[in-house]
């Protein structure tokens, strides 16, 4: 048996469209596969609760720090009112019992001796225990006459 052989001298036509519509469904099919695994994860976050303006007057007035200050004449001052030795232990009391986590302050004058200011802190620290704090204001602090103001002096 023989076969006829045919000579083709046509050069063989290669079709792209159906290999690209296959290229290119694959390529669809990796890009949902990787976006649905590398979806991003939702983290759970507890907000503190909205604020309102409705506190009562209370709340406010206890809000108020304790502040006593010791003038350079060595009066007592308990928020900016003079007030005797005696009657500031009695209003500590009352001030540490109604607000359990504050801090009484007190604010010497920078002129008095340190030991003074000591004594009276171990006496205050007697009735508040650790929650009696000394604090200090800061000063403005005043340029220094000796330092050149920028214009050159005169001689004589």
């Amino acid at each position: 048996m023989r076969f006829r052989q045919t000579e083709n001298t046509d050069i063989p036509t290669i079709d792209l469209i159906p290999m690209l519509t296959v290229m290119m469904g694959v390529l669809a099919f990796f890009v949902v596969v990787s976006v649905s695994l590398s979806s991003e994860q939702l983290i759970q976050v507890d907000l503190p609760p909205e604020q309102t303006n409705d506190t009562p007057t209370g709340a406010i007035a206890s809000q108020e720090p304790f502040i006593v200050e010791i003038d350079a004449t060595g009066q007592l001052l308990l928020n900016s009112v003079p007030v005797e030795a005696e009657s500031l232990a009695a209003e500590m009391k009352t001030y540490l019992a109604r607000n359990p986590d504050k801090i009484i302050y007190l604010v010497p004058n920078r002129q008095l001796p340190y030991q003074e200011v000591m004594t009276f802190l171990g006496d205050m620290r007697a009735v508040g225990g650790d929650r009696v704090s000394l604090a200090l204001e800061e000063t403005e602090e005043t340029p220094d006459p000796a330092v050149d103001s920028g214009t050159p002096a005169a001689n004589n």
